[in-house]
């Protein structure tokens, strides 16, 4: 039986998103039943410095840094990233009062769930298609006919295409709020 680009794809995608969202419901219900919530309030920091040893992968593939190989900085980028946005998730918990995080938060997971767009459904939602494609060719269905199979998929994998129109201006949005979040603490830091 076929499967779709929606389930084949699409649905793993949000499996791992949610993955990430149960991870900080979990790790958050622990901190609160071991009377630990303390920790959540510093999580912030290690999930910044993950985040932003994160971007190595970035900068190499930009050309800005020459050490490391690619692969293995993109394997870390993924892996910073997600741990990163689950402390920063228990973090934030539920113990927000300010506009100013919630934004900062608000990027943070726009910007999560378009990069893990990237990742997970882009490239292998091309070899998806191009597998069906050639499946069809082989059957002998003339191009008509295997562009209106593949519609549905077509019309996903477009829309999938465009995450990068998202995902750099949410990467800078959220650096600016999450910067801006970090030196209101600083200004409004009891330092006694």
């Amino acid at each position: 039986m076929e499967r779709s680009l929606m389930r084949k794809e699409v649905i793993p995608f949000l499996n791992m998103f949610g993955a990430l969202i149960i991870a900080t419901i979990i790790t958050d219900a622990l901190l609160h039943l071991f009377d630990l919530v303390w920790i959540g309030r510093w999580l912030g920091i290690p999930g910044v410095i993950l985040i932003m040893l994160s971007f190595l992968y970035s900068m190499r593939k930009r050309k800005k840094i020459s050490f490391g190989k690619p692969m293995t900085l993109l394997t870390l980028h993924e892996t910073f990233t997600w741990l990163g946005a689950l402390m920063i998730l228990v973090h934030a918990g539920i113990h927000i009062y300010t506009i100013l995080p919630w934004l900062a938060l608000l990027a943070m997971l726009i910007n999560v769930i378009s990069g893990m767009t990237g990742k997970y459904l882009l490239d292998r939602s091309r070899r998806f298609l191009a597998n069906k494609k050639a499946a069809y060719s082989q059957q002998g269905l003339s191009e008509d006919e295997i562009e209106k199979k593949l519609f549905f998929d077509s019309t996903t994998f477009d829309l999938m295409k465009k995450w990068r129109a998202v995902h750099l201006p949410i990467t800078l949005a959220f650096a600016v709020l999450g910067i801006t979040h970090i030196l209101s603490i600083f200004m409004f830091w009891e330092w006694k």
